[in-house]
């Protein structure tokens, strides 16, 4: 091998060595690059994913609460973009008609016809009664209209005058007529006072200082904390009531149970910013209901299986795990809330920009509370039968929307979280289907919390376990009886003034509010 050769195959050697070494370099930088790639991919992601978790958060704590689409997306059940199926609504579409619109002119509802009545007469001047030609104008009707007017709450004093009496031979013997059973012994307060003050914390509201610096107004000093002691006692009068109630519920077919949370300051061996909860209790059915409510300290699952001890049916609510418990005992069937899936879907179209799969969703439960509305007055015969005509049919379809979406979302989006919590509590969701006493959902339940509701966000809190434990017998009883289409006054004052004479359970049970108490 001369030169020449010697140096081309040197060339040849070092050339490759430098197509090796450069090919190890672009492999290098390809796979950077593909890192990269996918390092983007998830970062935009996440980034997408954060920017969703925002826009919740502010919906959260900004936004409107009510579980409806916002106005600017009435119109997406048109979009071409939803897909589902346009036969989801037909049942509804051929037997739903509008009528006709009429114009109605504007105008106020006339006031009760059972309010007292006084007539105030008006009469035109006696100049006033002769005509333009000299006769004089007679009589021919009256034209009446009506004023509502208001006369403050009146306040009176009783004076129990007993008798005394003695023997005047041997005036040993000494008598004195004994004074009737009250609510509260040795108290100031007659019934009407107390249902007055009730009513006031517990259906308007009212905080019991606010109460004291009404009082004051009047010129009579009752400080709050005998107004709180009259709540204590006026619990405890009552609570026999409640275990009534409590039984009744426990022996139903058919039952309810939701909880909230409150905050009660003095409870031993927690921080006064601890949140406790109050469990709401309920027969099923919306007809002489049964509400029950009861405070416990933690949210654990105990409280509801406490109270369901012997309970045999169908029990509704949400899919929290305190009720995993009870959904394993033998007899006690599990019933969903068709109204928590859709808020899931229903939070989604509020943080997004676009109409997407959230809204197809919402057309599928849309057309089923369509049904409900429709046969909500029916018999359960009847429902049962119209849900397995109509509903299972949607349910059927969007059972199977639900399986086709959930491996094409992310579990931990938002719209994931909503399909997954569809997917995982199918079977609960649809067991209306199999009853026609049974609800879509249990908003029934929650709407007798409100009251509670409403209540926290005047008096904030409650000051230790005995006020709360006071504060479920009175919300037992007063929701209960607003329920039922009582008066609330009017019901705890009758049943302050007969709860004294009560002896056995036979003479509380009575005294349940149910719709036809006063008859």
């Amino acid at each position: 091998m001369n030169s020449e050769e010697i140096i081309q195959s040197n060339d040849a050697k070092a050339l490759h060595e430098i197509v090796k070494k450069q090919a190890a370099i672009i492999s290098q930088i390809t796979e950077s690059y593909n890192k990269a790639q996918v390092e983007i991919q998830h970062l935009t992601f996440k980034a997408e994913n954060l920017e969703l978790q925002l826009r919740k958060a502010l919906q959260q704590r900004f936004g409107r609460k009510a579980d409806k689409v916002p106005s600017n997306q009435l119109s997406i059940f048109d979009e071409a973009e939803v897909t589902v199926p346009l036969d989801v609504l037909e049942i509804e579409n051929e037997e739903i008609t509008v009528p006709e619109h009429k114009r109605k002119k504007p105008g106020r509802k006339g006031l009760p016809k059972d309010l007292a009545r006084t007539v105030v007469e008006h009469d035109l001047n006696p100049e006033d009664k002769t005509c333009k030609c000299g006769a004089e104008l007679c009589h021919i009707s009256d034209v009446d209209s009506e004023q509502l007017e208001y006369i403050p709450a009146k306040v009176t004093v009783i004076v129990n005058r007993r008798k005394k009496y003695a023997c005047k031979q041997c005036e040993e013997t000494i008598k004195l007529a004994p004074l009737p059973k009250t609510a509260i012994p040795k108290s100031i307060a007659t019934p009407s006072l107390l249902a007055s003050m009730l009513v006031a914390k517990f259906c308007d509201h009212l905080p019991l200082y606010r109460q004291e610096q009404i009082w004051i107004r009047h010129g009579i000093d009752i400080p709050r904390q005998t107004l709180s002691n009259w709540v204590q006692k006026c619990a405890t009068l009552l609570c026999k009531i409640v275990d009534s109630m409590k039984d009744i519920i426990v022996a139903s077919n058919y039952a309810r149970a939701d909880e909230t949370t409150v905050q009660v300051l003095k409870e031993e061996n927690r921080d006064p910013s601890t949140k406790s909860y109050m469990w709401i209790f309920m027969t099923g059915r919306k007809t002489n209901n049964h509400i029950v409510f009861e405070y416990h300290p933690t949210r654990g699952g105990k409280a509801a299986t406490d109270f369901f001890a012997g309970f045999q049916g169908y029990l509704q609510s949400d899919a929290y795990s305190g009720y995993n418990a009870l959904r394993k005992i033998a007899g006690i069937t599990d019933v969903g809330c068709m109204a928590h899936s859709r808020r899931k879907f229903t939070d989604v179209t509020k943080i997004i920009t676009k109409t997407g799969k959230a809204h197809e969703a919402l057309k599928y439960i849309k057309a089923l509370y369509i049904i409900e509305d429709k046969i909500k007055n029916w018999t359960d015969d009847d429902r049962y039968q119209y849900r397995q005509e109509h509903s299972k049919i949607i349910l059927d379809k969007f059972k199977i929307w639900l399986d086709g979406s959930i491996n094409h979302v992310p579990p931990k989006n938002p719209l994931g979280q909503a399909i997954n919590y569809a997917v995982n509590n199918w079977a609960a969701l649809t067991r209306y289907l199999d009853h026609g006493m049974l609800d879509i959902d249990n908003n029934w339940c929650e709407n007798q919390i409100r009251p509670l509701a409403l209540g926290r966000k005047n008096w904030l809190f409650m000051g230790n376990p005995k006020g709360a434990w006071a504060a479920s017998i009175i919300y037992s009883l007063v929701v209960t009886a607003k329920a039922n289409g009582l008066d609330p006054w009017q019901y705890l004052m009758d049943v302050l003034t007969k709860a004294p004479h009560c002896i056995t359970d036979a003479d509380y049970a009575k005294l349940i509010p149910t719709s036809n108490y006063f008859e």
